[in-house]
């Protein structure tokens, strides 16, 4: 007569098979997010930040600061260029698109797109002050951390 034995370890090898198949796909599940997050993420500098942060041509990034006096040169059709600086570094700026009502030189602005290989910040959206007092509170905050704020220059949301 033959027996069979049914060992217990098969159940434990299958509890534990399971367990290791459920966290081999949430961890994928999990990597998918982050990955799709990452195209997403949009970090912010000021110009001062820029020079010291390693930000390759043609990653996203948000650059604020002030619009630098006498920096406005409208070239053909929509095609603007411009500075922004926060005091201490310039960074050029072209957009071609249509300014901001409230866009002005010497006032705070923020503005989105990515370094050419020569430097120059291609924006593809330019945000500016609500009013002749705001300024953008990311820029106010790292202004003042940088110790270039002024008072009555403008001030947070």
């Amino acid at each position: 007569m033959a027996t069979i034995t049914i060992s217990r370890t098969t159940r434990k090898q299958k509890r534990a098979a399971l367990i290791l198949a459920g966290l081999a796909i949430l961890g994928i599940a999990l990597g998918l997010v982050l990955y799709a997050l990452n195209d997403t993420i949009v970090f912010f500098y000021t110009p001062s930040e820029l020079a010291q942060k390693n930000v390759q041509p043609g990653q996203r990034f948000r650059l604020g600061g002030l619009v630098e006096t006498g920096s406005l040169v409208k070239g053909e059709g929509m095609t603007v260029r411009f500075a922004v600086t926060d005091m201490i570094k310039t960074v050029p700026v072209n957009y071609n698109g249509q300014l901001p009502d409230l866009f002005r030189e010497g006032q705070g602005v923020v503005t989105e797109g990515k370094l050419d290989a020569s430097g120059n910040f291609i924006a593809d959206t330019v945000l500016a002050k609500h009013d002749e007092t705001y300024m953008p509170k990311d820029v106010a905050d790292r202004l003042k951390a940088m110790g270039v704020w002024k008072e009555g220059k403008g001030t947070g949301p």
